[in-house]
């Protein structure tokens, strides 16, 4: 027997071939009856859809891309499943790639979403060096969405970019304000750099912190990380280990907690009576350690969502009149990992 078709499965179900098509490809005026029978023939034929023949009758491959530097960062996992659950829901299938913040591993990705026609694409550009590839895939008719990220063409207000961007600076902001309420002086922030704007954003609202309250910023002790466990090991046993060593430390609640609070215990400190630890992302480490993490929590559900309605809405075509950006708060979750500095 050849290939089951579309045409075999509207005769196993006794009805149109209109009527067949709208219930597999979820249209509306369809009844719960038709559709009911439809995806029983379906199922009893072994019926599996021509997407390529789809495609080409529709000009939709039906698929979105996403491009993130590490699906595994917990940081993005939750964000991912958020988005490819909405866009399933609306018939899209998500497409994901891991870049590493790697250029050319980005262009890579995009040119093979471009060359495979993906409906659309949701980005987190690891840097500015890829701004042109960006305005290539919306020059060929596939909306991009930025997730937290800096846009091509800057990241003001008026920017054109849709993008969805979390509150890292007042979130870091309220984290600094609220160990320097318990009395710390000599904080350090281990964060990944200012090149991209998560770390830019944390950074600044750290620092205003600070300025705020009138305190010696050299006090305020920035180190940038890279991803990894044993960089932020080694940096923060540099900091800790020191004659004037930091009382607080808040760090990205992923591998580089994992390095800070490995340091802390190499280093004998105990949490919080030696050393008050704020975590950037509420994560399971940062929920499960005993004493459980302070941290800094937002939506990663929440980002996802609104990024794939952003999507969704400029490949129904009316993205016209719509909000382009949504900016989502950051809230401080208080826990037991800190409390005021012990007197010396």
């Amino acid at each position: 027997m050849g290939r089951i078709t579309i045409r075999d499965v509207a005769q196993a179900a006794g009805v149109s071939l209109g009527s067949a098509s709208r219930a597999l490809n979820g249209g509306k005026h369809v009844s719960a009856r038709i559709a009911r029978d439809v995806a029983a023939a379906a199922k009893q034929l072994g019926y599996e859809p021509d997407f390529l023949a789809r495609s080409l009758r529709t000009r939709s491959s039906g698929m979105i891309g996403c491009l993130v530097s590490d699906v595994a960062n917990p940081l993005y996992a939750g964000t991912v499943q958020a988005a490819e659950a909405r866009l399933r829901d609306a018939g899209y299938l998500l497409v994901i790639a891991n870049t590493a913040n790697e250029p050319a591993r980005e262009r890579a990705a995009a040119a093979e979403f471009r060359g495979r026609r993906l409906d659309g694409v949701l980005v987190a550009p690891g840097s500015d060096a890829n701004n042109e590839t960006w305005r290539g895939l919306v020059a060929g008719g596939s909306p991009v969405v930025i997730l937290d990220r800096d846009a091509p063409d800057g990241d003001g207000d008026d920017s054109p970019w849709p993008a969805v961007l979390v509150d890292h600076r007042g979130g870091a902001q309220a984290a600094t304000r609220y160990l320097i309420g318990l009395g710390h002086r000599r904080i350090a922030l281990l964060t990944p750099g200012a090149r991209m704007r998560p770390g830019r954003e944390r950074i600044a609202g750290f620092q205003a912190a600070f300025t705020e309250a009138g305190l010696d910023p050299a006090g305020a002790i920035v180190s940038t990380q890279e991803s990894s466990m044993d960089f932020a090991h080694g940096d923060a046993l540099a900091l800790l280990g020191g004659s004037n060593r930091p009382t607080a430390l808040i760090a990205l609640g992923t591998r580089i907690l994992a390095g800070a609070l490995r340091a802390a215990r190499d280093l004998n400190l105990s949490l919080p009576n030696d050393l008050s630890v704020l975590s950037v992302g509420d994560t399971d480490l940062a929920a499960v350690h005993a004493p459980a993490i302070t941290a800094l929590r937002w939506s990663l559900e929440d980002v996802g969502r609104a990024a794939a309605e952003l999507l969704l809405q400029r490949l129904r075509g009316d993205g016209a009149g719509a909000a382009t950006r949504a900016l989502l708060p950051v809230d401080l979750v208080l826990r037991e990992s800190c409390a005021a500095p012990a007197k010396t």
